[in-house]
């Protein structure tokens, strides 16, 4: 039985006896709940993690003043799943009625502000929306750094994060000091093989990736990968991201059986992982079909960048980037054969 499944069942056991003690709605059944929806969510099970964290929420309503902070902590982890649902639209509603909340409940400068902007701007860096992602990133930093210690991970996983809307817009070198900060800060604040090294030696892997740097991008890469296997479910959404990112290399090395191996295993992981229409399958189909297509097997990559453009037109916003990418790889594609 893995770590996640103990946790689990000793959280349900815990909810069994309230269920028996205590009164309907008592406050406790919440936290019950919620405690749940944290497993699922780590598990990757994020339709279970939702209707936990609605469970846990409704309790709330009943149980609290309408603007106590426990409410935006709800509203706040409701957003974070269908987030990574990728439903967008969705989270960002959800964070910002957490963020209106913390607002009357709590002191200017309080560290639940700066979390809030930071998940606020995560939703638009995956919308696209990277001025507006940059913003919210640096609102959260400032918050970070009067609250906290110089090196708690928090202030790591904000510099992470301003770093990945640099990288989104091009700007290398001020996405690679930010992501090197962030992972010395987490090599202080945090045990060995914990999953967000994983994420840092990701990140500064994509970042020697688009510079042209492979060897270091493949050897980052699979360091992280190395983490996640340890740290992870086996079929864990960030399993599949590290795949993904491995058989990036490969391709770009020519080494075009190698990639597609990869990329396929990334996806299997996705459909087990991830909700149907999910924007990573557009990237897997997408990333599939560049492999096909520098094989010459045309009618192959022709099929899977349809698909992965069918997907995108039902997951992210008319205007997204990666829209304009897939349906010029269609369009370069239908020129040459």
């Amino acid at each position: 039985m893995s770590e996640y499944s103990k946790t689990l069942s000793s959280l349900e056991r815990s909810l069994e006896i309230r269920k028996i003690a205590l009164p309907p709605n008592h406050p406790d059944f919440a936290q019950s709940y919620n405690n749940i929806a944290m497993v699922y969510d780590n598990m990757g099970e994020y339709s279970k993690a939702l209707s936990s964290y609605e469970s846990s929420l409704e309790i709330f309503k009943i149980a609290l003043p309408p603007n106590h902070p426990d409410l935006a902590t709800s509203y706040n982890n409701i957003a974070m799943v269908h987030f990574h649902m990728g439903e967008y639209s969705k989270a960002l509603s959800s964070y910002e009625t957490s963020l209106e909340i913390r607002k009357i409940a709590l002191p200017p400068n309080h560290p639940d502000f700066a979390q809030s902007y930071n998940n606020i701007a995560m939703v638009y860096d995956n919308m696209g929306e990277y001025s507006k992602a940059l913003s919210s990133y640096e609102s959260s930093l400032e918050i970070f750094k009067i609250a906290l210690p110089s090196n708690h991970s928090l202030l790591a996983t904000s510099y992470n994060n301003s770093a990945m809307v640099y990288y989104h817009m091009g700007e290398y070198s001020k996405a690679l000091s930010s992501y090197e900060r962030s992972l010395e800060i987490f090599k202080i604040a945090l045990p060995p093989n914990h999953p967000d090294f994983a994420q840092s030696y990701n990140n500064i892997a994509s970042v020697y990736f688009h510079m042209g740097e492979y060897s270091k991008a493949f050897s980052s890469y699979e360091r992280s990968l190395e983490i996640r296997k340890v740290a992870l479910p086996p079929n864990h959404p960030d399993l599949a991201t590290s795949y993904n990112n491995i058989a990036m290399v490969y391709s770009h090395m020519g080494q075009y059986s190698k990639a597609l191996s990869s990329y396929e295993t990334s996806l299997e992981i996705r459909k087990i992982a991830l909700p149907p229409n999910h924007p990573d399958f557009a990237q897997s189909y997408n990333n599939i079909a560049m492999v096909y297509d520098n094989m010459g097997e045309y009618s192959k990559a022709l099929s899977s960048y349809e698909r992965s453009l069918e997907i995108l037109r039902k997951s992210v916003p008319s205007t997204h980037p990666h829209l304009v990418v897939v349906k010029r790889n269609i369009e370069n594609l239908r020129n040459r054969f």
